[in-house]
């Protein structure tokens, strides 16, 4: 999925949004992820601390009504890409590190962890375990075999 110069725009909006509510001049909040949810049918992305109350949301004009199958891994990278690129914001929030931000379905349902702010932790884009199961199966038949 490309997006427009716009759609990263109000992504960065976003981010700067959610660190006003975190300013360095309070005391540190005891969060552990900042949740952050996208509607599909309506573009809004939204997020939300641990006890569910909402932080900041905006709409996404681009994914308004976006039908495709693989949108929640699109916006993946997407989301990504933009906390990376807003990793100075992202690493100061005045929360006790470490925090993570986690893309969720409607059903909050965990979608993908998508940056971790803490000094000795990084994750790196994609799925690491990715094709994991593939492996144990293959494993296991050839265990069995044995």
């Amino acid at each position: 999925m490309k997006v427009n110069e716009q759609t990263i725009q109000t992504i960065t909006r976003f981010i700067k949004k959610i660190a006003e509510k975190f300013p360095s001049n309070q005391e540190a909040t005891l969060f552990t992820d900042i949740h952050i949810r996208v509607t599909q049918e309506s573009g809004d992305l939204m997020a939300y601390d641990d006890n569910d109350e909402e932080i900041t949301r905006c709409v996404v004009e681009e994914w308004i009504d976006n039908k495709d199958d693989n949108f929640y891994k699109d916006i993946t990278g997407i989301l990504r890409q933009n906390l990376s690129a807003n990793k100075e914001i992202c690493d100061n929030l005045n929360i006790m590190k470490p925090y993570s931000f986690v893309l969720e379905d409607d059903d909050k349902e965990n979608i993908a962890e998508l940056y971790v702010a803490d000094d000795d932790t990084i994750i790196i884009g994609g799925d690491l375990m990715e094709g994991l199961d593939e492996d144990l199966d293959a494993f296991f038949k050839k265990l069995l075999e044995e």
